[in-house]
């Protein structure tokens, strides 16, 4: 066996060797090809169009990026221009005759200076083989690889994304893709590489025929970045979920047992000051972002401004003139990782805006921020205001004095703070608005007063400035505490200060409508009581209303342009219902680590969630959905050249106007947030602790009288009213033969449709005012009746969807690099 081990290496030996000896040296193999020296020497092979790479860092860890730096300009299939795609730490690795680029595992670690235990760490868990390349020439410490093919693959995902997205099945296509010489770059800590790729398939959708001049070829360009990793020299802060950042985490087993075997550390930029002992210091090295030089003005004027509010919470903090934000010169590249980036990103629809970040797995460290800033949010937020002000009155102009874009460019200052406190490692903090707009991390609705003379003042619709919230959160994540004897204890009363001055954090998964419970953490709303704020929405929606006209659009526009402009109007109060819905069932809560200054959870009070009822429930109403009947004979159908779109209203009466299916959509939106299985369980719990409480029997005995029982006044009021009866029916349905609802939801939602149902024959024999009103009542029955007959097997046609709404300004996946959604 010995004899056999010692033949078995000779001939590896030999092999290698011989391997060795027949390869070129690298000067031999690159003799008249373009060398550019950097971060890894590469040589650009113009006759071939290859690149051939030099690697001489083998198992160094680096850090590889990539993105797309052109993108499809679709929101819906969501592939952007510089839109950052996975960031990796890789290192290349030899073995004979290949070189590997391996991903390590950073999600499971041992912190021990035991070499032994880390490598039973390392082995227990799978590495990423990210590819293989042959080894063209080499010298005695380096060798030559062609990474062109690595370059030239689907990096971004491009294809899956297509197909997910039901776009179609596409590919590369080798012979129309190309290395893209223009944006292949060296520098001393960086090396930037880009290839244009195009993709070839088939059955391309939709989106894809809209946004291609030919839809079988769509082609973009890729973006792979090779970055030196920081030095050690960072300190990874404590992860707190009372602080309002994101974080990263991996599993620790060299932890002791009595310790969590997960580590947490949020993220953010590196920053310290020059002079720590220092109330005020500048720092050793300022955070610089840099605005996209195609951004128009006055956007970039507003988007600067916007940007540079920071600036307030790193004074708060103690730093003097430590972020600061310029116009990124010509001569750099947006995708290059050490720019910090705002991008100013076209697309054919509205969508969301994203702040995400490059970020050091190993400790949190944000290396690159990157914004990328949906251009059409401005134009919505434009039309809003044209909604609201009806400004085209005769003869009327605005050179110089415009409301509406007044309104416009404050939220896209909003808009800019907001994505770069993202890309600062901060979350969002639903609970602002109702905190006297304590941070830039809300989601803020235009703030609209009603003056004396029941006119609508927009001077205050977006608030100016960061918030106080946000200076707390800096103050967490940047204050520097390298001089303090207690580090932790610092950090710890930051954050015990703001809880005793009011300040509150609640962050995305509590302010989602759907089943939501948290009082006071809203998407797009206003004021601290939800109730009062519906009400005041729905004051506004009716003075807009009443005086929307054609002074709505300007001089020359289709007249069947008004529904453009009156969608957000008609819709105006949709998202104040989410946050008024949440006190029903809700509670009140935060994220208390034991022995801090917070209370616990407590119900929200049960005369709050009646009050809050009876303010869902005007909305639930013909008297609030009927539509001015002089408003509906404004609006004609779409002429020739001007589509529908999907940022009108859903329609039963295609071409023309459907204002009874208006409301339809309108009551959907409320009745659906009401009868959400989840709420609906946590009134059954709470009236089984307490009688008095509302409970879900309760609700639906609510909800039936005032739609249902109500008297029918018959005409178009009554035909609308019917409308929401049918809508409310269908959603009690769903709800009784919803998946996952606990036993005792169904329970009583199905005891409360049987006797609506026999109600609903007895009312439509005996009672019933006029044939529309006998007409409802009877197919309710038969409905229920089916309903009861088939179960769950049977459901009526579901309501008219709403136009896309949130954001303000087209529905937030929200991680980090992750892409922070807004």
């Amino acid at each position: 066996m010995k004899r056999l081990s010692v033949l078995l290496f000779t001939v590896l030996f030999i092999t290698a060797t011989g391997f060795s000896q027949d390869l070129p040296s690298i000067s031999e193999k690159t003799q008249g090809v373009e060398k550019q020296e950097g971060y890894f020497t590469y040589y650009w092979d113009d006759a071939s169009g290859k690149i051939w790479l030099e690697v001489d860092k083998f198992d160094t860890e680096f850090l590889y990026v990539n993105s797309l730096a052109a993108g499809i300009g679709s929101n819906d299939i969501g592939l952007d221009r510089n839109q950052l795609g996975d960031d990796r730490i890789v290192k290349f690795e030899r073995r004979g005759p290949k070189v590997l680029i391996i991903q390590p595992n950073y999600s499971y670690r041992a912190i021990t200076d035991n070499p032994k235990e880390k490598e039973s760490v390392r082995d227990a868990f799978a590495r990423s083989v990210l590819w293989g390349f042959e080894v063209a020439a080499q010298n005695e410490d380096a060798v030559l690889i062609d990474i062109t093919d690595f370059l030239m693959r689907d990096a971004h995902g491009v294809s899956e994304r297509l197909k997910s997205s039901n776009e179609g099945n596409f590919s590369v296509d080798k012979s129309r893709s190309a290395l893209y010489r223009e944006a292949t770059m060296n520098f001393p800590k960086n090396t930037e590489f880009e290839a244009m790729l195009t993709f070839t398939g088939s059955d391309p959708g939709g989106q894809v025929r809209s946004v291609t001049p030919t839809s079988d070829a769509i082609t973009v360009r890729q973006h792979h970045s090779f970055v030196e990793l920081p030095d050690d020299n960072f300190e990874p802060r404590k992860f707190d979920p009372r602080a309002g950042y994101f974080g990263i985490s991996y599993q620790d087993y060299s932890t002791p047992i009595s310790e969590s075997l997960t580590k947490r550390f949020i993220t953010k930029h590196r920053l310290k000051k020059k002079n720590p002992d220092a109330e005020m210091s500048e720092p050793v090295e300022p955070i610089v972002y840099y605005l996209d030089p195609g951004t128009p003005e006055p956007i970039r004027g507003a988007l600067l401004d916007g940007a540079r509010w920071w600036n307030e919470a790193f004074e708060a903090a103690g730093y003097k003139d430590a972020f600061r934000v310029k116009v990124l010169p010509d001569s750099a590249h947006p995708m290059d990782v050490r720019y910090n980036m705002i991008n100013w990103v076209h697309r054919s629809t509205r969508g969301w805006s994203y702040g995400s970040s490059v970020v050091d797995p190993r400790t949190g460290e944000i290396i690159k921020g990157h914004v990328l800033l949906g251009s059409l949010r401005v134009r919505q937020d434009y039309l809003i205001a044209e909604g609201l002000l009806s400004p085209y009155k005769e003869g009327e102009t605005f050179d110089e004095d415009n409301p509406m874009l007044e309104m416009a460019l404050a939220r896209i200052r909003q808009l800019s703070a907001h994505e770069i406190g993202h890309t600062l490692g901060i979350a969002h903090n639903f609970a602002a608005s109702t905190n006297d707009r304590a941070s830039v991390m809300d989601y803020p609705a235009p703030k609209v007063s009603i003056t004396r003379d029941s006119t609508l003042d927009l001077s205050d619709a977006y608030d100016t400035g960061i918030g106080e919230w946000d200076k707390v959160s800096v103050e967490y994540g940047y204050k520097d505490v390298s001089n303090l004897p207690s580090k932790e204890a610092a950090l710890n009363n930051v954050l015990e200060d703001a809880i005793d001055e009011g300040l509150l954090f609640i962050s995305d998964a509590d302010a989602r409508p759907a089943g939501g419970a948290h009082p006071k953490a809203h998407l797009w709303d206003n004021g601290e009581d939800a109730v009062d704020q519906l009400h005041h929405i729905l004051d506004v929606r009716d003075i807009a209303l009443e005086n929307f006209s054609e002074s709505n659009i300007p001089q020359g526009s289709s007249m069947a342009e008004l529904e453009d402009a009156l969608v957000p109007i008609y819709l105006y109060h949709r998202y104040q219902i989410e946050g008024t819905v949440k006190l029903v069932g809700g509670q009140d809560y935060s994220y208390k680590l034991r022995g801090d200054n917070q209370s616990g959870p407590e119900p929200v009070a049960d005369s709050t969630q009646r009050a809050a009822l009876d303010a869902m429930l005007k909305t639930l109403s013909a008297e609030q959905l009927t539509m001015p009947k002089r408003i509906v004979e404004l609006i004609p159908p779409r002429p020739i050249g001007y589509y529908d779109s999907r940022e009108l209203f859903n329609s039963h009466t295609d071409p023309t106007f459907d204002p009874i299916g208006a409301a339809e959509t309108a009551a959907a939106m409320s009745a659906k947030l009401l009868f959400n299985k989840e709420r609906a369980a946590r009134l059954v719990g709470s009236e089984a602790r307490d009688s008095s409480n509302l409970g879900l029997g309760d609700m639906l005995d609510v909800v039936i009288a005032n739609t249902w029982h109500k008297k029918s006044s018959g005409g178009y009021k009554g035909a609308v009213q019917n409308t929401i009866n049918h809508v409310v029916l269908y959603q009690m349905m769903n709800l009784a033969a919803a998946e996952n609802a606990s036993s005792q939801v169904r329970a009583v939602t199905n005891f409360k449709l049987e006797a609506l149902r026999e109600w609903m024959r007895d009312e439509a024999e005996n009672r019933a005012e006029n044939e529309q009103r006998v007409a409802s009542l009877l197919y309710g029955y038969r409905t229920l009746q089916q309903f009861k007959d088939k179960g769950e097997m049977f459901m009526p046609t579901e309501p008219l969807t709403p136009p896309p709404g949130s954001p303000i300004g087209s529905d937030d996946a929200t991680f980090l690099q992750c892409s922070y959604s807004y």
